[in-house]
């Protein structure tokens, strides 16, 4: 029963070669290509939906008395703990499973985890249920790259992976303002139960549109190696050459401390904006969805940027962009409440955090391996990531919580020690991703 079942997840053998010079043949290609990139773009914005819930909830749910603050910030960290080991596991087996049926099972399942989450009422049901959550999320991302890097070519992989790291920014913007408002409207619960729902069906629109490896239906492979199946022995070989280089693991630790500041902002804002600043959660959430708004641009074009004006180098505008980054997390930490600014400072955070999203966070390290083992460089990158965003939830959860006083029955709560750690991570992460600029490819 259980072979079965896994068999289900094996790739299916490559067909016969069509000739693309074939009008119909070429046409299916360009129609399977833009399948794939909108499937794995639309598809992984909805799996940050689902990741995203307890970013607007964790005020509502702190109010109620069901979790205090140190408590809220474990149950984060079990995502992000969960999600970084199955980024480094999950990478690796997409590049040797069915990369369609892959991603639409790991969305369903983290949806129907939201959707639980929704009836529990114990610190340790949310631990539990967000952490299984947070593995299946890991589905995601590796499925997405492998996916675009089989289907496209050297000439377009930096663009169109560019493009498809937009789907964060649209997830956030949903989560954000949609999430925001059922939350407002009926309650904490309703943000689990509607992100999930939404996310069950769009898991059969990943299932329905997401396309196999391209040698599956005859097609060319996009990647530059030679288009045939390889070998088992030779996948290892590249994998084990992934983890064995250190530029890639320096490169996770810029992306560590990169994550560090990006979940804090992400986790921690709304509830930032409404503890130390006094906005409503409606105003908060409008806030953050300024930046997830912006960053879509940035992300968006951020590959095809530095295509068209660096030759493939991502070095430069990871630099620029770095910078930016510091000096956004700066004004929205130590900036004054003001609504303006504010919104500023997340305009400038979310134009940043999305080009680097794209360097940092996989693409300076994709562009340094085979093509064919993008989601174990993912992975590896992955893997530091979300375990530098899990230690920062639960230290920034401690750093709130030692901060807190009551005056007259209300909380106040001091960020300063916290604000510091968000932005010290910034500058280590610029630091360290500069620090490997001419780096070249282990092809």
């Amino acid at each position: 029963m259980i072979q079965k079942l896994l068999s289900v997840f094996q790739k299916n053998p490559p067909a016969l070669p069509r000739d693309v010079g074939n009008n119909d043949v070429a046409k299916e290609l360009r129609q399977r290509k833009w399948s794939v990139f909108l499937a794995a773009t639309f598809g992984y914005g909805f799996y940050y939906v689902c990741r995203l819930t307890m970013s607007v909830v964790k005020k509502p749910i702190v109010d109620s008395g069901l979790l205090d603050v140190s408590e809220i910030g474990i149950v984060g960290s079990a995502l992000f703990f969960a999600y970084a080991a199955g980024k480094l596991v999950n990478g690796v087996l997409a590049d040797r499973l069915n990369v369609r049926v892959f991603m639409a099972t790991g969305l369903f399942v983290s949806a129907c985890a939201n959707v639980l989450l929704g009836f529990s009422a114990t610190f340790w049901a949310f631990v539990v249920l967000w952490g299984v959550s947070g593995w299946f999320q890991s589905f995601g991302a590796a499925c997405s790259v492998v996916s675009i890097s089989t289907w496209y070519d050297d000439k377009q992989r930096g663009s169109f992976y560019g493009m498809w790291s937009s789907s964060h920014n649209i997830g956030e913007a949903i989560t954000f303002i949609g999430t925001a408002i059922i939350v407002t409207s009926f309650g904490w619960r309703w943000g689990f139960w509607a992100a999930g729902l939404s996310c069950i069906v769009a898991s059969f629109l990943i299932w329905r549109f997401l396309c196999e490896h391209p040698l599956v239906y005859g097609l060319p492979d996009g990647a530059s190696e030679a288009s045939s199946a390889l070998t088992k022995k030779s996948l290892t070989a590249k994998q084990f050459a992934v983890f064995k280089n250190p530029v890639i693991w320096t490169l996770a630790g810029a992306s560590a401390f990169f994550y560090v500041t990006r979940y804090a902002i992400t986790s921690w804002g709304i509830f930032f904006l409404e503890a130390e600043k006094g906005y409503s959660t409606l105003e908060a959430s409008a806030i953050l969805s300024v930046g997830s708004i912006t960053g879509i641009v940035s992300t968006f074009f951020a590959g095809l940027f530095s295509d068209q004006f660096f030759g493939g180098r991502r070095n430069a505008p990871a630099l620029m962009f770095g910078i930016l980054y510091v000096l956004a997390t700066a004004l929205f930490v130590f900036g004054p409440a003001d609504s303006v600014i504010d919104s500023i400072s997340m305009l400038l955070f979310g134009f940043a955090l999305g080009a680097l999203i794209v360097y940092v966070g996989g693409l300076m390290a994709v562009d340094l391996c085979s093509k064919d083992v993008s989601g174990t460089a993912l992975g590896v990158i992955g893997v530091a990531s979300y375990l530098g965003a899990g230690i920062q939830d639960i230290i920034s959860g401690y750093l709130i919580e030692g901060g807190k006083t009551t005056t007259a029955g209300v909380a106040n709560y001091d960020f300063e020690m916290a604000g510091w750690l968000w932005v010290g991570s910034s500058v280590i992460s610029l630091l360290l991703a500069a620090s490997v600029w001419n780096a070249k490819s282990i092809d």
